[in-house]
């Protein structure tokens, strides 16, 4: 199983904006360097947050992004879910009804992974 770079980079941005000031913004510019990253490609990962509500955009010549959320309620899964979605990872293609073992298989294991996720909190990583 593999998420997307745009998830690796979306864990990233949230841990960075956990540890930042929740009064100042982090601009684009200073995210994208960080991690090695064009702008533009990371502006399009921003937005989804956006879109999920985790974070904030703040306009003007000191702006860029914040946490919009408390940062204690931010989890993993959250984060997965603003940029995979929330689709299965596996689909069984073989048409043998609600009776295949390894469907069933499948989203037991897909099940436990995302309790995990949605029980580990970003700043759970910041107290290790």
């Amino acid at each position: 199983m593999k998420f997307t770079k745009a998830t690796n980079y979306a864990l990233h941005t949230m841990l960075m904006l956990v540890e930042a000031s929740p009064i100042k913004p982090v601009g684009v510019q200073h995210l994208a360097e960080s991690q090695g990253v064009s702008p533009t490609y990371l502006s399009k990962i921003l937005t989804r947050l956006v879109k999920s509500g985790m974070i904030e955009s703040v306009s003007g010549a000191y702006g860029g992004y914040r946490l919009s959320r408390k940062k204690d309620d931010i989890t993993f899964l959250d984060i997965i879910h603003a940029i995979e979605g929330t689709a299965s990872i596996f689909e069984c293609d073989f048409v043998h009804g609600d009776e295949c073992l390894i469907q069933a298989l499948m989203q037991e294991a897909e099940a436990k992974m995302e309790s995990h996720l949605k029980n580990t909190k970003l700043v759970d990583m910041i107290q290790k």
